[in-house]
Formats: C-alpha cells, structure tokens, sequence
C-alpha cells in the first residue's frame, strides 16, 4: 500500500518543521509522494532530492476559480521549484455552467504547461451531480491526464464508495483515479484501491500502514 499514497499535508499553519516532518516520514515509509502546498516544494525537493519520492503540489487550490492564467503560471512554478506531480482543482463554477470548452481547455494548457510531469485533475465530487462526475472523467479520457481525484479535502465530503465506482466505470484504461479526503483507516484505504484507485490521498498515510502491519 505505500507506494499508493500521497502523503500530504496542505493546512494553512503547517511549519517547515511539520514540512521536513512529512518528508521523513515519506523517506522512512518509501510512499509514492508528498503533497504539499506550493510554498513548500522548494523544501520538500530539498529533502527528497536522492529519493524515489516525488514531490506533488497542489494548483488552483483548493477553490478552482483562478484565472486560467494564473493556475499556469502556478502550475509552471511548481515544475521549476521541483515538483514532480501536480494536483489541479477545476473550476467547478465553469462545470456547472457547462462550459466544457473552458473546463477542457484549462485542463489541457496546465497538462502542456508541465511538460509530461505527472497530472491529477481534482473534480471535488461533493459538489457535483453524478452527470457532472461522468462528463469529467469524459474530459479526463480526452485530455489524456494521467489521474482524475475525487477531491481536495477542504470540500463538505472526500472520497465515497460510490464516487469512485462511478468514475472507473467511465475512465479509460489509461486514466488513473486517485481517492482523496477522509481515508484515516487502513480498511478504508484498502476499499478504495479494490474499487480500482491507484492512489490515495490522505494525511494519515503513516498510520494507514501501522494498521497494515496490525494485520
């Protein structure tokens, strides 16, 4: 189960100390990545530089209403400070205006802007209508990204059973879910990835895999 997490931390007060924290943890528990806010990918590459790690980032976070422009130029940033992965929100407004044309384009100018990095588009499934869960991960099939999320954490509910199954019943054989928000039991966590996820996004990835070794 380690390599399918995301160990993250996102709060608004995390110290560099809880950053360097993080990293330890990920080095120690060899997880897939660590997900930090942009300030940190700077730090957390620091630290992972001669690891297999990646530093993951988040991009529009965790609202998705920045300007197209402005989640480039972050996105852009990221990638030059480190980041091996990047996590953007959509602009849900934009969705529920069905104006996919702009939802798509979004999606694939950040995609090119990175330049083959990793890609997870984040939907925030809570907000949405099972309709609108299916026309994303449509889009998704179509931008050739590499992951679609269910969410940032920050929304009213993260990753459902039944979200899930809904999104793998429509992705690609190429597109990835990763679940994100609420996974804190390794039961949960082993549900998820049954389901077909093949990340998790969570801050309790360390005692996720205590819960393994308990098995």
């Amino acid at each position: 189960m380690n390599s399918n997490i995301d160990h993250t931390n996102l709060k608004a007060y995390s110290s560099k100390y809880d950053i360097i924290k993080l990293c330890n943890e990920a080095l120690e528990y060899n997880f897939a990545s660590v997900c930090v806010n942009p300030y940190y990918v700077s730090l957390a590459s620091e630290i992972l530089s001669e690891s297999n790690v990646a530093v993951c980032t988040v991009i529009g976070f965790p609202l998705g209403t920045n300007t197209l422009e402005t989640k480039v130029f972050e996105a852009t940033n990221a990638i030059e400070n480190g980041a091996d992965e990047i996590d953007m929100v959509i602009n849900i407004g934009a969705l529920k205006n069905k104006d996919y044309k702009y939802v798509k384009k979004e999606i694939e100018s950040i995609r090119d802007a990175i330049k083959g990095k990793i890609l997870k588009v984040i939907i925030e499934t809570c907000y949405l209508e099972k309709d609108e869960i299916i026309k994303m991960t449509e889009i998704c099939n179509e931008t050739f990204v590499n992951f679609i999320k269910t969410s940032t954490g920050f929304g009213n509910e993260g990753a459902t059973v039944e979200n899930v199954k809904l999104m793998k019943e429509h992705a690609s054989e190429t597109l990835e879910i990763k679940a994100s928000g609420g996974i804190k039991t390794y039961e949960e966590a082993v549900t998820f990835l049954e389901l077909g996820a093949t990340r998790l996004g969570t801050s309790n990835g360390v005692l996720l895999m205590k819960g393994e070794e308990n098995e």
